[in-house]
């Protein structure tokens, strides 16, 4: 157990206490002190807070951060395509299909799996030990980048670059149906269902903002190929926001549409560019991913049928 304490003079006054501890503890995201803070580690003048609580005068802030706990995952020996790697980071390009860190029911063949074999202790522990060096996600069948952090000082700076929101992240995707303009921008916050736990939505309702500009590459008969940029990160944006405008990505089994004309498993969506400012030497950085075999496939397909 790792403890710290903070007395609150005039430095700090005002401040959420989820942003104040994560300024002030080395290699601590704000995700990483709300959950100490839910987990009831965090207290103020002795009685537990909220993560929203903004700091007085005077305020003793006591911290106990538990010993990490054994992963009980293995290293697999799974082939990973990796775009870039140094001592900091790797850059790698997951195919549809793999799930990104183990979860009920997903506890071999995950990217993690593969990572441990791969990177041995080199792995950032921020996101504790079900998610070693795991910056971001993709969805289990989108394809694409994603950055993996091998220690906590590249895991903390690439964090507060995805929620100041100067990460490139830019994806290729095909929905259902002709949209109407060329180019657009869905301006629309996302939260939970409020039925469906598992599925998110466009509320007003415990939601956060969130933005995806959108533009055509081309039109199919009944299907249009487009390229989204992300200006936030929330979970299943892309796939959300699309849906809200009645264009649900296609072979999406959540949000799409049941009866498609032209049969696709899983959503056909593929993060096609990252881009960030490597923590170490705070230059950018960008890299593209050629579209895989099952979206340049199913592109012919519609092809064949809009001739």
């Amino acid at each position: 157990m790792t403890e710290y304490s903070f007395q609150i003079d005039n430095l700090g006054v005002g401040e959420r206490i989820d942003k104040f501890l994560s300024n002030s503890i080395e290699n601590t995201t704000r995700n990483a002190v709300v959950n100490l803070i839910e987990s009831k580690n965090v207290l103020v003048n002795n009685s537990i807070t909220t993560k929203n609580y903004k700091l007085r005068q005077g305020d003793l802030i006591t911290v106990s951060i538990p010993d990490p706990v054994e992963y009980k995952a293995k290293a697999e020996n799974i082939s990973l395509d990796i775009m870039y790697e140094d001592n900091d980071l790797l850059v790698v390009n997951k195919p549809k299909g793999m799930v990104v860190h183990p979860a009920a029911g997903n506890y071999e063949g995950t990217l993690v799996n593969a990572l441990l074999y791969h990177c041995g202790d080199s792995l950032s522990g921020i996101n504790g030990v079900m998610r070693p060096g795991i910056v971001h996600r993709i969805d289990k069948n989108t394809s694409g980048l994603l950055i993996v952090a091998k220690n906590d000082f590249a895991h903390k700076i690439l964090s507060e670059q995805i929620k100041e929101h100067s990460f490139t992240r830019e994806y290729e995707a095909v929905v259902y149906g002709n949209l109407k303009s060329d180019k657009g921008t869905v301006d629309a916050p996302i939260g939970r269902h409020h039925i469906d736990r598992k599925r998110m939505t466009v509320t007003e309702k415990n939601s956060k903002n969130a933005v995806t500009h959108y533009e055509v590459i081309k039109r199919y008969k009944g299907y249009t190929h487009i390229r989204c940029i992300l200006e936030t990160g929330r979970t299943h944006q892309i796939r959300v926001h699309m849906a809200y405008l009645g264009h649900p990505v296609s072979g999406d089994d959540v949000y799409g549409v049941k009866s498609e004309k032209v049969h696709f498993t899983g959503q056909c969506l593929h993060a096609r560019k990252i881009g960030f400012i490597h923590p170490r030497t705070q230059k950018y950085m960008e890299f593209t991913s050629d579209l895989p075999a099952y979206f340049t496939d199913y592109l012919t397909k519609l092809e064949n049928i809009s001739k």
